[in-house]
């Protein structure tokens, strides 16, 4: 009996875990924390999977990655991934595990900003590479120009950091609840000192880190299963990095190849992050899908689409959770 069972492990060994690549929308740091803890854990390998975490940076962009073989499953804001889909990139969402978006504009209460409808006259900095098109759509359901001028607001290209601010080249710069914010707060800048305006709280709020794959791979059940179980064993990831966000920022850093990250900016970032997932299944709530759609597509004469897209998500993967 033993000797048929030991043979029975054995087939089982032998037969390969499933190969995938996922890309980062960013660099290793907590707002990835679920993916890193299902790998750590082993979650990915109870669903038999072998799972590549590639990091992103400022010089990727994942629809170019995964159109161009070097991943299976992308993370991209919802903005850029149907921009890229009508450019002819076709991107699909099968699952969306942040339900509430982290951006907003943090403003120097010195400006004199109390409201939005302050903007007008002032230098707001912007981050481009896709990250721009919530704000463009945000300023024209305001009716404020991006062109400059009394009655407009100044753009400035923002890198990724919060210089300008610090610096007082831009009067708002753009940021994330859990990431720059905090970068102005441990510059010296209390919170006393910021007005900030949460893009969730503007009505003006946009899908962000969704799991994207290309159109035509879901035609193949195998690779539609594969998918199912990397999406379910990342939500395990997700819900353990909500139960116990200190090891979470842990795992991080042990795979944060660059020593970059510190442990105090990452326990935050990850309790921050695990307010956005806010307990999601990974299934996409369609009522944010088509609010999304409904603000990409509102922007004036410059849309961020120009037309309401077609097949962009499907719910063919997590009906299989």
């Amino acid at each position: 009996m033993t000797t048929v069972f030991a043979a029975g492990l054995a087939t089982a060994g032998a037969h390969a875990a499933d190969e995938l690549t996922l890309q980062l929308k960013w660099v290793t740091q907590g707002q990835f924390a679920g993916y890193y803890v299902a790998k750590d854990k082993g979650f990915y390998d109870e669903e038999n999977l072998d799972v590549t975490i590639k990091p992103g940076g400022p010089d990727i962009a994942p629809p170019q990655v995964i159109a161009g073989g070097g991943a299976d499953v992308i993370i991209d804001w919802m903005p850029s991934a149907l921009a890229s889909r009508e450019k002819g990139v076709p991107l699909v969402n099968i699952a969306q595990p942040f339900k509430k978006s982290g951006m907003m504009l943090t403003c120097r209460k010195d400006t004199g900003i109390t409201s939005p409808e302050d903007f007008k006259g002032k230098t707001l900095g912007v981050w481009f590479f896709g990250n721009e098109y919530p704000f463009l759509s945000w300023m024209s359901q305001l009716g404020i120009s991006t062109d400059g001028g009394a009655d407009g607001v100044t753009v400035l290209k923002q890198g990724f950091n919060v210089d300008p601010l610090l610096q007082k080249q831009a009067d708002c710069i753009s940021t994330m609840t859990y990431n720059e914010y905090w970068q102005v707060i441990d510059a010296g800048i209390p919170a006393d000192d910021l007005i900030v305006f949460k893009y969730e709280d503007q009505g003006v709020a946009t899908l962000e880190d969704g799991l994207y794959v290309l159109e035509d791979t879901l035609d193949d059940a195998a690779s539609v299963d594969k998918y199912a179980r990397f999406v379910r064993a990342s939500m395990k990831g997700w819900a353990y990095a909500a139960e116990n966000p200190e090891e979470a920022a842990e795992i991080v850093l042990e795979n944060d190849a660059t020593g970059a990250q510190t442990e105090k900016h990452q326990v935050r970032m990850v309790g921050e992050i695990n307010k956005l997932v806010d307990g999601s299944d990974g299934k996409l709530d369609s009522a944010a899908y088509e609010r999304t759609v409904k603000s990409l597509l509102s922007g004036g004469s410059d849309p961020v689409i120009t037309e309401e897209p077609d097949g962009a998500t499907s719910t063919v993967v997590t009906d299989k959770l």
